[in-house]
């Protein structure tokens, strides 16, 4: 297990806990009362830390390198059914998006997601989760397959972005996007939408238009990184905790803007350090909405999302 800065003081803790019990597994020396003290410390730090995260705080445990990523909810979710579609019939197969069919429990869905790595040479052979044109055209095509066989799409968004290159604007990133969007507000099947990780800009928004929109409680959303936001205004990263309270990124944030549907709470301590729950908890988010929104014709279905965002942004002074 891997921590973050300000979950040193559990990793601390941690490590005695292991040397306490250890100790009285290796002797005869009865250490139980000690380490009923450090496991209530354990706690108590836990619940002081995770408490009252700040935005960036937030931001660093959407990107802890043992977060579970798109590949792992969809293969503990679909419990072996998954099965991986392909290529975008024009240009290539995405590495950094991914998509499939695959059940839970006797309902189909179509699933797609940005894919991260686990290692540098993953990282580098999933393009560190930034798909290019050809990977929300994959996407698209998947969707309208969805469509014509009236299966579910459920869409996990996990992406610093949409992949910046110049080969990626030769071969139309923007009209991809766009495209996306445009085609997604109209799908003719249920679309549901959960922010995982990271949700920066159009990189996410290409697959992210759904009838309900969720946030992981861990996770953030936004049009620009904290890290970029600072580099622009101050010509510096070094005001990136500013930047990040500024953009009002987090999922408590969001739903107060009505930008979200739901905020899904993550187990005590981030879905990192509880890895099954998490999947138990993401399976049975997605079967509630889904049979709230299966039960809605198309053009119901249809006229509730294009409402949905057509309200976005709207100020009544």
């Amino acid at each position: 297990m891997e921590y973050l800065d300000f979950e040193k003081p559990i990793q601390e803790l941690e490590e005695q806990l292991e040397k306490c019990l250890s100790l009285g597994k290796e002797s005869d020396i009865d250490v139980s009362d000690t380490c009923t003290q450090i496991e209530k410390k354990l706690t108590d730090t836990k619940k002081k830390i995770y408490k009252d995260l700040t935005p960036w705080q937030r931001v660093q445990l959407s990107r802890h390198p043992n977060r579970p990523y798109t590949l792992d909810y969809i293969n503990a979710i679909s419990k072996g059914t998954f099965m991986e579609l392909h290529g975008d019939r024009n240009v290539k197969d995405d590495k950094a998006m991914v998509g499939g069919l695959g059940k839970i429990g006797n309902q189909s869905f179509m699933f797609i997601g940005q894919q991260k790595g686990y290692n540098t040479k993953t990282r580098q052979y999933r393009n560190f989760g930034m798909p290019n044109p050809e990977g929300y055209r994959k996407a698209l095509r998947l969707m309208k397959m969805a469509e014509k066989f009236n299966i579910p799409v459920v869409t996990f968004l996990d992406t610093p972005g949409a992949y910046p290159g110049l080969e990626a604007e030769e071969r139309g990133q923007g009209e991809a996007i766009a495209r996306n969007i445009f085609e997604m507000t109209i799908l003719k099947v249920p679309i549901i939408t959960i922010v995982i990780g990271e949700g920066a800009s159009g990189g996410a928004i290409g697959i992210g238009v759904g009838d309900k929109v969720l946030m992981m409680e861990n996770t953030w959303y936004s049009v620009i990184s904290p890290e970029s936001c600072s580099s622009i205004l101050w010509r510096s990263w070094e005001y990136k905790e500013q930047a990040a309270d500024a953009l009002k990124l987090t999922a408590k944030d969001l739903k107060k803007l009505k930008i979200i549907d739901e905020i899904v709470k993550e187990p005590f301590g981030g879905a990192h350090a509880h890895r099954e729950e998490t999947f138990e908890i993401i399976e049975k988010v997605i079967l509630k909405h889904f049979k709230v929104l299966s039960k809605l014709t198309t053009e119901k279905l249809i006229e509730n999302r294009m409402k949905k965002y057509s309200e976005m942004g709207v100020y009544k002074g």
